[in-house]
């Protein structure tokens, strides 16, 4: 083993990755730049990535004297979710509240409410969301529709009947956020730290200068493409195994698959986001060049990857590009790794479209990389 490693990693090109490792860790300040952002940045958006929706405030507009449009107004003051209550008395109070965004819904409860629910039907109440915050003004809804659902079982004093739908939520049954999210967290954060190691380190020698000394040196091609990318590979992966580890032991997810399919699906996921890095950095003249296409690229990954949204609700032009993007098919192992023990099969489904994509990423940034050099 140490014959074959000495055999690849000659002298030339030993030296070579040992100078790409000083670059990025030699000062200080840029050691800190490399670790600390990624391990902060995880423990900031795990906390202020939720989807759920606390202290809302809402408005209520009470037309009806009854108890029951009474005893709607005290629950909704008293949900968890809920922060305040405003009370109006017309609908111009209820619609200023809304476009000064002070409330996410308000409730408009007719003068028949109480009546039409004593007489054994059903109170008609309008809810009003505002439309600028759809996701959540929809989870509102939901919550509402809930607690207007006990008022109607207490208001016709009938025993709750069990439900024919029982509903049962599988890997995550308490529907815990931090335990979808965090995961896919990791991933992002190692995309974008992998991107940008990178995509500045090409662009970092043609700005200094040091580039061009590759022009009369006796250095090939791939042997640069190896050198800058045994730096961001080691990296990403302690990266990557540091933010798993937070993720299972300070977060406490439940980690209940194989870490050693894992492990090798982290490392082909960065190796084929540094073929990406090293494509972005090999037509970039500068540094500034360089963050700016890394941004650009990484963005829109981002977002078509699943992350926030189904890639199946995309058009379908979009879910075809979705499938080129390393973090697409990271995601889902990461995520099947953690909750449902995802099984071999479903890895290899996901990890060898990671082997064609670094595949082609590396060939492509050793060609440009060549036509730089001649």
């Amino acid at each position: 083993m140490r014959r074959l490693f000495n055999t690849f990693f000659n002298g030339r090109l030993r030296a070579q990755v040992v100078k790409e490792f000083l670059s990025i860790l030699r000062d200080p300040r840029s050691r800190i730049i490399v670790f600390v952002p990624p391990l902060m940045q995880l423990l900031i958006f795990t906390f202020a990535t939720t989807l759920e929706v606390r202290n809302a405030n809402i408005a209520v507009y009470n037309q009806d004297a009854g108890h029951w449009s009474y005893e709607m107004e005290a629950r909704v003051g008293v949900a968890d979710f809920v922060n305040k209550v405003y009370t109006v008395h017309n609908r111009d109070e209820l619609q200023t509240l809304i476009d000064e965004r002070k409330v996410i819904a308000a409730l408009d409860m007719g003068p028949d409410f109480s009546r039409d629910i004593a007489a054994g039907g059903t109170g008609t109440m309008q809810v009003i969301v505002d439309g600028r915050r759809s996701n959540a003004g929809q989870i509102t809804v939901g919550y509402l529709n809930a607690i207007a659902a006990e008022v109607g079982t207490d208001a016709r004093k009938e025993p709750q009947r069990a439900s024919p739908v029982v509903v049962r939520n599988w890997f995550n049954p308490n529907l815990i956020y931090r335990w979808f999210v965090v995961p896919a967290l990791s991933g992002i954060l190692v995309f974008f730290s992998a991107l940008m190691i990178t995509a500045l380190s090409i662009a970092r020698e043609r700005e200094l200068g040091t580039f061009d000394q590759l022009l009369v040196s006796p250095t090939t091609t791939p042997e640069i493409i190896v050198a800058k990318t045994v730096p961001a590979l080691a990296i990403g992966a302690v990266l990557g195994l540091l933010m798993i580890a937070a993720a299972a032991f300070l977060f406490g997810i439940p980690f209940t698959g194989s870490f050693w399919l894992l492990l090798p699906s982290l490392l082909l996921f960065i190796l084929s986001v540094v073929g990406i890095g090293l494509m972005i950095s090999s037509v970039s003249a500068t540094q500034q060049q360089a963050i700016m296409g890394a941004f650009a690229i990484g963005v829109p990954a981002v977002l078509m990857s699943g992350f926030a949204t189904p890639v199946e609700n995309m058009p379908l032009v979009l879910q075809w590009m979705a499938q080129g993007i390393p973090l697409t098919h990271f995601l889902i192992i990461v995520e099947g790794t953690f909750l449902k023990a995802m099984p071999v099969s479903d890895i290899i489904a996901n990890t060898w479209p990671l082997v064609v994509i670094a595949l082609v990423t590396l060939t492509a940034a050793t060609l440009l990389v060549r036509s730089r050099l001649q």
